[in-house]
Formats: C-alpha cells, structure tokens, sequence
C-alpha cells in the first residue's frame, strides 16, 4: 500500500485541522492504521492508531482527548482530526501502516509510510 498524507498548515493554537491520508495499491481493510509525528530536533513519536478491523483506537497522552483518528474505507482513507491544537503539536505529521496491526501494536511499529504534511501552531 502507498500512503500519501496532506492537511497539514498554519493554525492559531486552540484552532483545528483535518490531516488526511490517501492509500492506494490496497484496500485498508487489512492494515492497522496509524499518525506519527516529528518535531525539529526530536524523535518521531507515535500520535494514534486505529486496529486493522477498526475496532479500537488508542492514543498517545499528549493528544488523547483532543484528537481523533478515523478512516473510511469506501474512500481508502485516514484521518486525524486535531482539536485544540497546542503549539507543541508542532511537527511533521506521517501517516503508517502495518497489516493487521491492531491499534495498541501501531505504536510499536509500522511498515508503510507516507511522506509527512507539516503543522504548525502559532501561539
């Protein structure tokens, strides 16, 4: 599967974004589902994760509460919605895959990657 992302742009903080991610080559059905992040001068980190069946989400504490991981299969899609964005969410933001992850095991690994869409926060 190939993953390409975009979305991303400038926003005040406590403002929204939708990040979305396009796949092609291969239905979703089969692939956990997840958004990392990277920061200037900072390992990428895992931000959420959706489970291959689409049973469960989890998500990094920085972002639990105030963002949201979905996808739509008919479209071959994932999202991330990002509510009450902090300016330390700045970041490069990736979309990944791993067949039949599930949501938990995204923030292990992942296998297929998109190429990032930046975020920026202005505070």
């Amino acid at each position: 599967v190939q993953l390409q992302a975009s979305g991303g742009g400038l926003v005040q903080a406590g403002g929204s974004l939708r990040l979305s991610c396009a796949a092609s080559g291969r239905t979703l059905s089969d692939y956990g589902m997840g958004w990392f992040r990277q920061a200037p001068e900072k390992e990428r980190e895992f931000v959420a994760g959706i489970a291959w069946n689409g049973g469960n989400t989890y998500y990094a504490d920085s972002v639990k509460g105030r963002f949201t991981i979905s996808r739509d299969l008919p479209k071959n899609r994932l999202y991330l919605q990002m509510d009450s964005l902090k300016p330390e969410d700045t970041a490069v933001y990736y979309c990944a895959a791993r067949r039949f992850a599930s949501a938990q095991g995204m923030s292990v690994n992942a296998d297929r990657w998109g190429q990032g869409t930046l975020v920026t926060v202005s505070s």
